[in-house]
């Protein structure tokens, strides 16, 4: 992809920025307005419990793996296709909706303090993780990581599955929503200067995070079937736009944001599965005039 290095990231950026978008995504909102129609109230199921530590301070942490049929499951995955992911360059391509909770304080068995975690995912899933030891190794990865980057957390991969607890504390309710609410859902295709004659405009959506209060990302799903690798496409990001180009003139994407955003802490990802350009923009605290 021919575009600012400022834009695009590292590998292992982008992967953290695959997990951050998962979490924009699909996490708790533990801010979201009690009147947001979009958003209810779930008493998840305990599951597991895993404890491990930090590092390097070493603090006792404890995570709650629960269950509910109110988070959605995640794509239909089997066991041969979860090898060949987890052997891809792109793992993060596939997604876990789950809901991370707050941390809240508890005293483990020998009264001493520790911080315990509450995760919460598909309820099929979680059954489904119980019997593989492959997808329950895959899901306590994924939580992980997940709780580290909306925590900034730092976690042993050196867990322990409590055999006699599968929960620590008391069983809280979490708020969890349905789905973002559309920035912009149509772009005026008339408009010469914004869309080329004979380029295509590709299909999109673009989502505001959180859904209520002050907006923190923008993210934008750009659909380029047909397109196998990310080499021809040319993205710029303005403070208040967003410009994309698929060389041979295939597709031309031209938009304008109703927020600035910090074009420099913006990442984009291409995902040559589903074919999907994502590009993960904060946004900037002031808003467009």
């Amino acid at each position: 992809m021919e575009t600012d290095s400022s834009l695009l990231s590292s590998e292992l950026e982008l992967q953290q920025q695959e997990e951050l978008y998962q979490q924009l995504l699909l996490q708790t909102m533990s801010k979201v307005q009690t009147a947001n129609p979009d958003s209810r109230v779930i008493r998840p199921q305990p599951g597991m419990c895993i404890k491990t530590v930090t590092l390097p301070d070493k603090h006792k942490i404890f995570i709650n793996i629960c269950q509910s049929t109110s988070v959605p499951p995640p794509p239909a995955l089997s066991r041969d296709e979860l090898v060949e992911l987890l052997e891809s360059e792109d793992p993060g391509g596939y997604r876990v909706p789950m809901s991370l909770g707050e941390p809240h304080t508890e005293l483990d068995n020998n009264s001493q303090v520790c911080t315990a975690y509450d995760v919460v995912i598909n309820q099929e899933f979680f059954q489904k993780c119980q019997k593989d030891p492959l997808f329950q190794q895959f899901l306590l990865a994924v939580s992980l990581e997940g709780l580290e980057n909306k925590y900034n957390l730092e976690l042993s991969r050196e867990w322990k599955i409590l055999k006699n607890r599968k929960f620590l504390g008391s069983v809280n309710e979490q708020n969890i929503r349905g789905k973002s609410r559309p920035v912009i859902e149509e772009i005026d295709t008339k408009d010469s200067s914004k869309h080329p004659a004979g380029v295509t405009r590709p299909d999109f959506s673009l989502l505001v995070e959180p859904p209520v209060g002050d907006p923190e990302y923008l993210i934008a799903e750009i659909k380029l079937p047909g397109v196998s690798s990310s080499r021809p496409l040319v993205l710029d990001l303005g403070e208040d736009r967003l410009v994309l180009n698929v060389r041979p003139s295939l597709f031309h994407l031209n938009i304008f944001f109703p927020f600035f955003i910090d074009q420099e802490s913006s990442a984009a990802q291409y995902n040559t599965n589903t074919q999907i350009l994502t590009v993960t923009m904060p946004v900037e605290s002031s808003e467009r005039n």
